[in-house]
């Protein structure tokens, strides 16, 4: 039995709608559906992530917020991860506007085509323990929770950067370079570029330009305000308090999206934000 892992928002109703026909049309072609969503669907397996057994593939029917959650699982495993998005944007969840046949034809054939996206790690140490640690597909955010500001230390490699008052500070995969790290002014890196970003959001200093370095750096975030707080994903979340020092580095696992086909990041770029191509003169 092929066990596939379906997972769908469960407060849109057509995202529910859709997760039914999908199951069964899986179900059909010789497929043991499960969720870890919330939602009732005929002949689909409800799990926690502890009871779900060895899976060939994931398929997302939501928004990327969507996807992030399902990540947990398929980073896991190491299985592709298919979304289907009904969200706004949607740069993970990226298939738009396909039939199910389609969909379901190349998952059981196995013709969809693998994209590995790049993770990060990040380790708070704390009075030269560590308390917290965990990973991001997107980004891991160091920001103000209470206060009108954080006061943070960036250090790259070992080395001084720079001191910020700021609302936060994002360290970026290239993958969530179109996520929060483009709305606060960050560079766009196509996925196929081996770097991290980082950048301060909302600093109040002469220089607070977007970093791009390398995946091998360590970078260190130390809190130099009362308080602060970490947010991976906006998924894994964890209070920080003054001396806190947060370790970031590129993680050594990947997260498998998988795509119907061959396809070009710029086009998909075109595409989201409706970017005009054509030219004032239609060109």
């Amino acid at each position: 039995m092929r066990n596939l892992l379906l997972v769908c928002n469960p407060n849109r109703a057509e995202a529910l709608d859709a997760a039914q026909k999908i199951a069964d049309d899986f179900r059909d072609v010789g497929f043991n559906v499960l969720t870890i969503s919330d939602v009732k669907l005929d002949g689909v397996t409800n799990c926690t992530f502890e009871q779900l057994p060895e899976l060939e593939v994931g398929v997302v029917l939501g928004g990327d917020g969507t996807m992030l959650r399902a990540a947990e699982v398929t980073r896991t495993q190491q299985i592709p991860l298919l979304g289907v998005n009904l969200g706004h944007v949607g740069f993970l969840a990226e298939v738009e506007k396909v039939d199910r046949a389609t969909i379901v034809s190349s998952i059981s054939d196995r013709s969809y085509v693998i994209d590995p996206r790049m993770t990060l790690q990040y380790v708070v140490v704390r009075d030269e323990n560590e308390v917290a640690a965990g990973w991001a597909l997107n980004e891991v955010i160091v920001e103000r929770e209470h206060a009108t500001m954080v006061e943070l230390f960036l250090e790259i490699d070992g080395r001084p950067i720079s001191r910020w008052g700021c609302d936060g500070l994002i360290c970026s995969t290239p993958t969530g370079s179109t996520a929060y790290a483009f709305s606060a002014g960050g560079p766009i890196v196509w996925p196929e570029v081996d770097a991290l970003v980082v950048l301060p959001n909302s600093a109040h200093a002469l220089f607070s330009r977007p970093l791009v370095i390398s995946p091998k750096s360590e970078i260190v975030v130390r809190i130099e305000s009362r308080q602060a707080l970490l947010s991976a994903d906006s998924l894994r979340n964890f209070n920080l308090h003054k001396g806190d020092r947060v370790h970031i580095t590129k993680d050594p696992s990947y997260v498998q999206l998988a795509h119907l086909g061959d396809s070009l990041f710029s086009d998909r770029l075109v595409a989201k934000f409706k970017l005009p191509v054509e030219g004032w003169r239609g060109e």
